[in-house]
């Protein structure tokens, strides 16, 4: 009885994977197998023991690069890595990089000792001006500066005198001409405002 049950099964067994094979006879799958395995069979009969062993060093490089990468969280690093690729800032990362690396290549050594010298330099009248008050004085400065406008005044009036003077005519020359020229209130004005610039620095300068 259980060899009839067991022959039974068999049968069923055949019959089914007659059916499986017929599928892939008829899909082309069968035919794509062969192909595959020919082509393992070739790929395994030309390598060497020297290639085999290369194979397997890089897979295992391979494994050991992907467990480190895993490790170390760079995970979280890519959509970073993304925005810089999206809006064009790696790629200025990387020409900055270049323009770095020539101008290192392009640097002697007696030119690396003096930018050296310098950046020491700066920093000491860096450290000399903030240890003694004077960079919070120009900051104040500067910041008065800003909100009065008297730099941008400044620029704008030496631009305006500079347009001017090239199409005024030259002066006459001479006490005629000079008098002229003092009797002008804007010559007068400007006398003054200098008297006082000179009265305001004499005053700071006089100051215990």
């Amino acid at each position: 009885m259980a060899a009839i049950i067991s022959e039974a099964t068999h049968e069923e067994s055949l019959s089914k994977a007659q059916e499986a094979l017929t599928r892939l006879v008829e899909n082309g799958d069968l035919e794509r197998i062969v192909h595959l395995a020919r082509l393992a069979g070739a790929a395994q009969d030309s390598m060497s023991d020297e290639i085999v062993g290369r194979l397997a060093g890089l897979a295992s490089d391979g494994l050991d690069l992907l467990d480190r990468v895993n490790r170390s969280q760079i995970v979280h690093a890519l959509p970073t890595l993304s925005a810089l690729v999206e809006n064009g800032d790696l790629e200025r990362i990387v020409h900055l990089a270049r323009m770095v690396g020539a101008a290192q290549d392009s640097m002697s050594d007696e030119m690396v000792t003096r930018m050296a010298g310098m950046a020491s330099d700066a920093m000491c009248l860096l450290d000399r001006a903030t240890r003694t008050g004077v960079m919070d004085r120009l900051l104040a400065v500067a910041e008065k500066m800003d909100q009065e406008h008297i730099l941008t005044d400044f620029l704008c009036c030496l631009a305006g005198a500079t347009e001017e003077t090239a199409h005024t005519p030259a002066p006459k020359g001479g006490i005629s001409g000079l008098w002229d020229l003092m009797k002008q209130p804007e010559t007068q004005q400007t006398i003054q405002f200098l008297m006082l610039l000179g009265k305001h620095f004499r005053s700071c300068r006089l100051k215990p």
